[in-house]
């Protein structure tokens, strides 16, 4: 419990280490990749992605989604890359495999879809190597590019502004 506190006070500080350090990298050039990042409580509706995916005329094996729970047995094998806490060390360090590909991967665009504050959600998408991340409004604003404010039960909606908003940024 005690280990448990410091563990995520070295994760705060490098979370806001990594996010005072980004930097805003907005081109011209096309999304032909997709990294999806959800929390598997708020939201089961993978297809939906899917269909943006489809939308945003990207190849379904160029779409990635991953998704947190913070209860992995009431889930059990409902989706293969599903993540918890416990895939989390010190500092950020991620102790999944599977994980660490994910973040690795130099995706054109990132999706994090999720409203509640999780730590370690927002570790991965600071962490991700993606190009152009978009997400649902959060607390904190430094997180991705472009910020929709819609409800998390709204992904239609969500699904109508992202694409807007590329085409107006010329990345579809």
């Amino acid at each position: 419990m005690f280990l448990k506190a410091f563990r995520e006070k070295s994760n705060k500080k490098y979370l806001n280490k990594l996010l005072s350090q980004r930097k805003v990298n907005v081109g011209d050039n096309k999304i032909k990749s997709l990294g999806v990042i959800l929390n598997f409580d708020e939201i089961e509706d993978f297809n939906a992605f899917n269909v943006l995916a489809s939308r945003l005329k990207i190849h379904a094996n160029n779409i990635k989604v991953i998704a947190y729970t913070t209860n992995l047995k009431s889930h059990g094998n409902s989706w293969d890359a599903c993540f918890n806490t416990k895939d989390f060390g010190w500092n950020g360090d991620i102790k999944n495999v599977e994980l660490q590909g994910f973040l690795n991967e130099p995706f054109d665009a990132l999706i994090s879809y999720y409203t509640k504050e999780h730590l370690e959600l927002k570790l991965l998408t600071a962490l991700s190597k993606s190009q152009f991340k978009i997400g649902i409004l959060q607390s904190d604003a430094r997180l991705n590019d472009i910020i929709i404010k819609t409800e998390i039960n709204e992904i239609d909606v969500f699904s109508d502004e992202v694409v807007k908003y590329l085409t107006v940024l010329n990345k579809i």
